[in-house]
């Protein structure tokens, strides 16, 4: 019997792809280096910030990495926010299962998902968050999940998770976790959706249980 939803943040909760392209383009032009190509951006839309700034530099030998980390930690991430949307239908979703299911979130988010959180008032929703900093690996790894299924005590047959990127395929095989692909229908997923309240029609979901 399903008891848990597990949330992808980036391009599930949030269409933050704009936000992602900001945010490294910012970094990228302090040290004088050209913005992300497309591909580029998809990766970083994915991947922890630490192998994303790698990622996009990775052609820059000439740029000192400690000074992009410390310019990194420097950069006040609320401005790049304002370029963040939020699903349309998540809080209708997190309103409807909050009473029969628990909600947790396993992200690449690092120090950002905190102010996420609370600058859209979503942290009442979620009983327990794992980032690419409180794993002790990020994703693909499977420790998020095994994190969050030791929190609650579930087994991973009473769990879901619903993301969007090839990283959250990985994320969910690697512990053999249902998996609904949120938005990309060439991802191999147990279900596929384009909406949060389309969810509810799903098999794992019974009205009135969890």
């Amino acid at each position: 019997m399903l008891k848990l939803v597990i949330f992808d943040c980036d391009g599930v909760m949030f269409d933050s792809r704009e936000t992602n392209r900001a945010y490294y383009n910012q970094v990228l032009n302090q040290f004088g280096c050209p913005g992300m190509d497309e591909v580029e951006l998809e990766y970083v839309h994915t991947h922890n910030v630490f192998d994303s700034i790698t990622h996009i530099f990775r052609n820059h030998d000439h740029v000192n990495m400690d000074a992009i980390d410390q310019y990194r930690l420097s950069l006040d991430y609320a401005p790049f926010l304002d370029k963040m949307t939020i699903a349309p239908d998540l809080i209708m979703f997190l309103e409807t299962i909050a009473p029969n299911y628990h909600r947790a979130i396993s992200t690449n988010r690092t120090n950002t998902m905190d102010m996420v959180l609370d600058i859209f008032a979503l942290r009442h929703w979620f009983e327990f968050v794992v980032t690419a900093l409180t794993a002790p690996r990020p994703k693909p790894a499977p420790d998020g999940l095994h994190m969050i299924l030791n929190h609650f005590g579930f087994k991973v047959d009473e769990a879901v998770y619903i993301g969007d990127s090839t990283v959250d395929q990985e994320h969910c095989a690697a512990v053999g976790m249902e998996f609904i692909a949120f938005g990309n229908p060439v991802l191999k997923a147990d279900h596929h959706v384009d909406c949060f309240m389309d969810i509810l029609k799903l098999p794992p979901f019974t009205p009135g249980k969890g």
